[in-house]
């Protein structure tokens, strides 16, 4: 065994889609890079986060192989590898196609089919559909989502199929947009657009000092009377922006912005989603948006630690 240095610095805008092909497409390569992207600092134990690892090698003239990639801790002495405790843990797919998977959900503005990358990294498709899941739950933020501030526009939208003829119901699902102007955003799967879901999806996600531009939803108005200040557009009277007093501007076209991104990606590359899974497909379109201004390879290594 020998003990694991820090790694040397690494250049994510160097990333792209054909270095992925030409330079990591190699297996040892390739965990090499993953290792790079999720230990910048050297390599830690997922069990007990220590930085004393060593790396496991063959003795000589040893008649058994040694898996690759593995280490010990010097602490708890366990074993691992770069793929424990991610969502790639047990994954039998070859490092290469996880890295270039990781790659093309990052810089598909408008996402990508299972079909797509089943074809294109030579995967069966129950592998690619299982894969790209797995990276957009990687994507989610519900657990402990970091509060917007300033102006936050809030709204939503119905995503799914049409009215369905046998029950006269709707089998749509609402989708909440919560978007910090010029900054972050997150995004909520709600089971009906009411004052109690709307009030819960603002207290996770919005600061009580935040200024809140809303449509003339009623559902707005008893939760947002504990913010700094509620702006709201009448759409109904097809007002979509309005200059306040102070000069601000009061709207959602930031909102209606994303929603034409996500549906666009519903219509386009899904086809269909269900209700289980739209909160992974919306934190896909959300961990895009919040990473707008980073280059594809940047955007992939913010995706990591997975």
């Amino acid at each position: 065994m020998k003990t694991v240095t820090k790694h040397s610095e690494f250049d994510a805008d160097d990333l792209n889609l054909i270095s992925l092909a030409q330079e990591y497409s190699d297996e040892d390569k390739a965990r090499e890079l993953l290792e790079k992207l999720l230990w910048p600092k050297g390599v830690i134990c997922p069990h007990c986060k220590f930085n004393e690892v060593y790396k496991i090698t063959a003795k000589t003239k040893s008649k058994e192989p040694t898996r690759k990639g593995v280490y010990c801790c010097a602490a708890c002495r366990k074993q691992f590898s770069v793929t424990v405790n991610t969502v790639f843990e047990s994954s039998h797919i070859p490092i290469s196609k996880l890295v270039q998977a990781i790659f093309i959900i990052c810089s598909s503005k408008k996402s990508i089919s299972a079909h797509q990358l089943h074809r294109m990294l030579k995967i069966t498709y129950k592998s690619a559909w299982f894969l790209a899941h797995r990276i957009r739950h990687a994507f989610g933020d519900n657990l402990n989502p970091q509060k917007l501030t300033g102006t936050v526009e809030v709204d939503e939208t119905f995503v799914g199929g049409k009215g369905d003829a046998r029950t006269k119901g709707i089998r749509k699902t609402p989708v909440v947009a919560l978007i910090e102007r010029d900054g972050r955003m997150h995004t909520r799967v709600v089971s009906s657009v009411s004052q109690k879901n709307l009030g819960q999806c603002l207290a996770e996600c919005v600061e009580k000092s935040a200024i809140v531009n809303t449509d003339d939803h009623p559902g707005y108005r008893k939760p947002l009377k504990e913010y700094k200040r509620h702006d709201s557009v009448n759409h109904s009277a097809f007002e979509y922006q309005r200059v306040n007093p102070d000069g601000s501007l009061a709207h959602v076209n930031t909102c209606e912005s994303f929603f034409s991104l996500l549906k666009r990606g519903v219509y386009g590359s899904w086809h269909h989603v269900s209700k289980e899974h739209l909160p992974k497909y919306s934190n896909e379109f959300a961990f895009r948006w919040n990473t707008r201004h980073l280059s594809d390879g940047a955007r992939m290594v913010a995706a990591i630690p997975l």
